[in-house]
């Protein structure tokens, strides 16, 4: 077919007025002629992410697990939230102890609490169970801070405080986990509340007080590898134990 000089003309100036097309990028597309290349998405890393069901919530709704919610005023002289229906003790850990950790990412703040009293218990009533279930505990916990909910992060932080606290030889075994743990506290590390001169006994419910206050315990608890470790992971962090290396005040020899 041919086509004459005026026909060729008549396209190019048409070619001229189409509209711009927006086309992704890295493809052949976006070398053509009146394109230009998409943006890349915002990525909003304080964002929270959904959550779904967890197996707790599941659990508890079947009746599947010895615990229930205790009732204010229901006998007198009784201290805590949680009712159980067996000795915590007498509990197979392995099962138990990762289903209530489970129940930290949870958005009901009612499921998260009962969650968090029972797994506090389980930890308080036999510590030495602790160590043996550590590595089933850890994609809990992780799930839990993946969720970028400062409730639930610090729900969560406050359980593996008392794991370190009171179990055995659990600071040192949490050491090779501290990529999966520890990922997430770096992004909320140093959001604090700016409060002058003014002094808030209040460390609870501030994310950064919470995770400075982790750091230091796993530190303390975690063994001589532990601050090469939570440094690799958090720049940022000043050891609270090892001593600053000052320069020497003497003079160098002539």
């Amino acid at each position: 077919m041919h086509i004459t000089g005026k026909e060729c003309r008549n396209y190019l100036l048409q070619r001229k007025n189409l509209p711009i097309r927006t086309v992704p990028a890295f493809t052949y597309q976006a070398l053509q002629k009146n394109t230009i290349v998409e943006p890349p998405p915002k990525i909003y890393i304080y964002k929270k992410r959904p959550v779904k069901e967890t197996l707790f919530k599941m659990y508890f709704r079947r009746g599947d697990i010895p615990v229930a919610k205790r009732i204010k005023g229901s006998g007198k002289g009784i201290s805590g939230t949680v009712k159980w229906f067996c000795e915590p003790k007498e509990l197979d850990y392995c099962y138990y102890l990762p289903i209530f950790v489970d129940g930290l990412a949870d958005t009901d703040i009612d499921i998260r609490s009962l969650a968090q009293e029972a797994a506090m218990d389980l930890i308080l009533k036999a510590p030495h169970k602790i160590l043996p279930v550590l590595p089933k505990l850890i994609l809990p916990f992780k799930r839990a801070f993946n969720t970028r909910d400062k409730r639930i992060i610090i729900s969560a932080l406050k359980v593996l405080q008392t794991m370190v606290l009171v179990g055995p030889c659990v600071g040192q075994a949490l050491v090779p986990y501290y990529r999966q743990l520890l990922a997430v506290c770096n992004l909320y590390k140093n959001i604090n509340v700016n409060l002058g001169s003014g002094v808030d006994p209040d460390r609870s419910r501030r994310i950064g007080d919470v995770i400075e206050d982790t750091l230091s315990l796993l530190e303390t608890c975690g063994g001589p590898n532990a601050f090469i470790n939570i440094k690799y992971m958090i720049p940022t962090y000043e050891s609270s134990t090892h001593p600053i290396c000052e320069p020497s005040a003497e003079k160098p020899a002539a």
